[in-house]
């Protein structure tokens, strides 16, 4: 009896704790966005004009404007020059590189990312691990990580936000026809996650 009751409480968690999640990121993401842009607001309307999700609603502009901005060459050009100047200072570098690296990763196009999703065979064994190539380029770096026969894979552990990048031989993986939110769902799951 017990252990009926405890995997039907399971798999009831299982079915709310992503939508709960889901839920409370977008709602924090909003609440902040209006309780920032809200009071700004609030300063130059008087209180009768002020309607609740103003604050949201330019921050979606904003950011949409930022985008825009984002195609010209010299909000690019100044943009580099500012994230030079955030790379030197010690805390701010490796946190700010790092979300930026990751949201970079994320942002490629569909097509780019299925061809960044691939297997890597083990040396001297049938065993394979799922990863993503992440530089198959390696100019801008020391000799010593790569050549042009040398692809950068990102190998990640299931259950956590945690990971392996391995330089190895072209020769070493095969692309897998897997969008990146599908092979990450698979990879962070432990295989359980298919196709949805």
């Amino acid at each position: 009896m017990y252990r009926h009751i405890h995997k039907v409480f399971l798999k009831g968690l299982a079915v709310v704790a992503p939508l709960l999640i889901t839920c409370y990121v977008i709602y924090w993401l909003a609440s902040t966005l209006e309780s920032l842009l809200g009071r700004g607001v609030k300063l130059v309307l008087p209180d009768k004009y002020y309607v609740p999700g103003v604050g949201l609603a330019i921050g979606i502009v904003l950011i949409f404007a930022i985008g825009l901005l984002f195609q010209t060459w010299i909000v690019k050009w100044i943009w580099h020059r500012a994230e030079r100047l955030l790379d030197r200072i010690p805390l701010v570098k490796t946190i700010y590189g790092a979300v930026r690296d990751l949201t970079d990763f994320m942002n490629r196009s569909a097509t780019e990312d299925a061809k960044r999703v691939v297997l890597v065979t083990m040396p001297g064994s049938e065993m394979k691990l799922m990863g993503f190539v992440t530089r198959d380029d390696f100019r801008d770096v020391p000799d010593a990580l790569g050549t042009e026969k040398t692809v950068a894979v990102y190998l990640p552990m299931s259950y956590q936000l945690g990971g392996f990048t391995v330089m190895i031989p072209q020769a070493s993986v095969e692309p897998i026809d897997m969008d990146m939110e599908q092979a990450m769902r698979f990879a962070l799951t432990g295989g359980m996650v298919g196709k949805r």
